[in-house]
């Protein structure tokens, strides 16, 4: 049984839960990204009061790494690593866009579509035509990974003969200039709720970040050439 903060500061929509073996025990939400600083800490605080669960009593602390916003990614991580070193608690980490793909997948699965053929492109909208993106399968393994992209209208040709679910803010960009029958883009809104199944398989495989060392994923350099399918 592991006990999870789970936080998730990433995006323009924020959130926070407490979970125990994938089970959602309490979690707090803002769509305020100006203010995503100053709604963590009382949020948190808020939890434990509703829970009656006391912070010490968690197991582990898990945050979205990136990509995301430069202020968002900062808020998060400089959090969850100050109550790691506060409660000697170890810390997880999971990229945004495998939580988005995540979201995505249970939209699906909540609509009845069967997902067995499908690949998962989460999108974060950056600006311009750019954005953070990668493909990911069912089990969100990786088939491209995560880059920073500039959308053309020939982005994504090497995969135009699969089922794609597109997803995430930055979805529209691809909707607007590329279309494929084979192609669904998804409005689905991730939240920690998400980042909490993936932090829950880290946690079971120990699979923990160094405090010391570890510093958010922000995917700078913006490319408009392809990954090979793998």
């Amino acid at each position: 049984m592991a006990l999870l903060l789970n936080i998730d500061t990433a995006t323009e929509h924020a959130s926070v839960c407490l979970s125990e073996n994938d089970i959602i025990l309490t979690i707090e939400e803002s769509h305020d990204q100006k203010n995503h600083g100053s709604f963590l800490q009382p949020a948190i605080q808020k939890m434990v009061s509703n829970s009656n669960i006391q912070l010490p009593a968690i197991d582990a602390i898990a945050v979205t790494i990136g990509p995301g916003s430069y202020t968002g990614l900062r808020v998060g991580l400089a959090s969850a690593k100050g109550l790691c070193f506060a409660l000697n608690k170890p810390l997880i980490v999971v990229n945004t866009l495998e939580v988005i793909a995540c979201a995505s997948i249970k939209a699906m699965k909540q609509n009845n579509h069967s997902i067995d053929d499908f690949l998962f492109c989460p999108l974060i909208d950056a600006r311009r035509m750019e954005v953070f993106t990668a493909i990911y399968t069912k089990k969100l393994k990786p088939v491209i990974e995560p880059a920073a992209m500039i959308i053309t209208e020939n982005s994504f040709s090497e995969f135009k003969n699969n089922k794609i679910v597109f997803s995430g803010s930055g979805h529209n960009k691809v909707k607007n200039i590329i279309n494929n029958k084979n192609f669904i883009f998804l409005s689905s809104q991730h939240n920690a709720s998400h980042l909490s199944v993936i932090a829950q398989q880290q946690f079971d495989n120990k699979q923990f970040a160094n405090l010391a060392y570890c510093e958010p994923l922000y995917l700078k350099e913006f490319f408009n050439t392809q990954s090979k399918k793998q």
